[in-house]
């Protein structure tokens, strides 16, 4: 480990083109889901100046007004236009699949690929703290625009937070990066001062910047042309913002806009959820998990547990642990996790796992998950 290193993370507003994108695709999952649990959908989303498509494979009892639907998530996002076209490109999941996923008495996953989960103990939110930080920021950014605590905003905005480590210990903020979108008028020194008081200040309040950290707003300058009129959003493209802002491993497969029969959503939510449990328990100040599938089969075709020297047990016994005590099955998942209801337009933004009420951030299993951890390494000694 070096002496010194400085780590970054970003995040975005819920009115960024691509997150608004993710939570058009979101919508259009949570209301198949309200009538239908079992619904199959992968659902992508395109934004572009004046236009929407929303495409994909859509398998339920009931196909929701996807074009309404387009049209008050973008109004809830604080966007005013209203003459945009809505595109929609919807057809079944292929019989091939469909097939693969209800194969018998259990459900296979939907496609293949490695999730990973990653958890520490630096923050309360047991993420990295230039994580928790950056979406504090852009949380407050959409909170001060919406309540009306600064005039003048518009919905497009991205935050970025350097943290300056030693020997792996957060130590000072070394760079803060934010930039909104604003209105034609606004005046850009007066936009600095209520930034600094109302959005900046109060989202370090749990790690403070110091006279020395570098804060650029609007490093640009004026920032009046913003959002979907003036950049192109596609579902699945902000993809560090929602985990572990490129602090941990990624797998590379997209969650919003899938129900949990695709391991990239199921997956990297029970990877989460398995890390989080770990640290939780004091097994380890961090964790990353690894679960890879294969399409069409229930159980993993790769469980991996790294502690990254962290732990007092052997990471193989943990490993071991893990399977005997998560149903890592796509069944299984969904059930843990309650991934068949509609709560996920809400998770989607500001970080997937930065909310401890989300079923996969609960950590109510932590104790008897080290129960089984003591257990195991007693029959280990035994034999």
């Amino acid at each position: 480990m070096k002496d010194k290193t400085i780590l970054t993370a970003e995040s975005v507003t819920a009115g960024h083109p691509d997150k608004l994108c993710d939570t058009i695709a979101d919508t259009v999952l949570d209301c198949c889901l309200e009538h239908d649990p079992n619904a199959r959908v992968a659902c992508e989303v395109l934004a572009t100046a004046g236009k929407f498509v929303v495409a994909g494979e859509i398998s339920a009892l009931t196909i929701p007004d996807i074009s309404s639907i387009v049209r008050d998530t973008v109004r809830r996002a604080g966007y005013n236009c209203r003459n945009f076209d809505v595109e929609v490109l919807i057809h079944p999941q292929s019989p091939d699949i469909a097939g693969a996923v209800a194969s018998g008495d259990q459900t296979g996953a939907g496609d293949q690929g490695i999730m990973y989960g990653y958890a520490c103990g630096e923050t309360e939110q047991f993420l990295p703290l230039p994580v928790v930080l950056a979406h504090r920021l852009t949380a407050l950014l959409s909170y001060a625009r919406t309540t009306g605590q600064i005039n003048g905003l518009r919905p497009d905005g991205k935050a970025q937070v350097s943290v300056e480590y030693e020997f792996g210990i957060p130590q000072r903020i070394a760079a803060i990066v934010l930039s909104c979108q604003h209105a034609e008028d606004k005046d850009l020194s007066q936009l600095r001062e209520e930034l600094l008081e109302v959005v900046i200040k109060p989202a370090l309040r749990i790690f403070p910047a110091d006279e020395n950290t570098n804060i650029l707003i609007n490093p640009s300058g004026r920032f009046v042309l913003g959002g979907i009129e003036a950049d192109t959003g596609l579902t699945g493209r902000k993809l560090m913002v929602d985990t572990y802002g490129g602090l941990a491993p990624n797998g590379g497969g997209a969650l919003s806009g899938k129900d949990g029969t695709k391991v990239d959503r199921s997956g990297t939510y029970m990877a989460r959820h398995i890390a989080k449990n770990i640290v939780a328990a004091g097994l380890a100040e961090k964790c990353t998990v690894a679960l890879a599938y294969a399409i069409g089969r229930a159980d993993p075709v790769a469980v991996d547990v790294d502690t990254h020297l962290t732990s007092t047990y052997p990471d193989e016994l943990l490993e071991q642990a893990v399977r005997c005590f998560f149903d890592l099955t796509p069944a299984g998942m969904i059930r843990a996790l309650q991934l068949d209801r509609p709560i996920f337009a809400d998770a989607c933004n500001y970080g997937h796992f930065t909310r401890a009420s989300l079923p996969w951030e609960q950590t109510g299993q932590a104790g008897k998950f080290a129960e089984l951890c003591a257990e195991l390494e007693r029959g280990d000694d035994s034999g």
